[in-house]
């Protein structure tokens, strides 16, 4: 799937699993949970399986672990 498929610009409902995700429902984007950003599905290489979010950056992957208290040097 591309964006050019004709799936207009409507947000994708995605399962995000270990190494990959499975699209429930097409679309052309995500919103990126930690900064709001758009992200298209093409270009989606950051999420949490655990939380189910999608990141526009490692960077923001990165917040979202140490937010979430889930680094291992970090106390919960």
């Amino acid at each position: 799937m591309n964006r050019f498929e004709g799936r207009g610009s409507r947000e994708a409902k995605i399962r995000y699993l270990d190494g990959d995700f499975q699209i429930l429902m097409p679309g052309s984007h995500v919103t990126c949970a930690m900064t709001g950003e758009t992200i298209p599905v093409d270009e989606l290489r950051y999420w949490s399986v655990l939380r189910q979010e999608p990141y526009i950056s490692c960077e923001a992957s990165l917040e979202a672990e140490k937010r979430a208290g889930a680094l291992p040097t970090q106390k919960r």
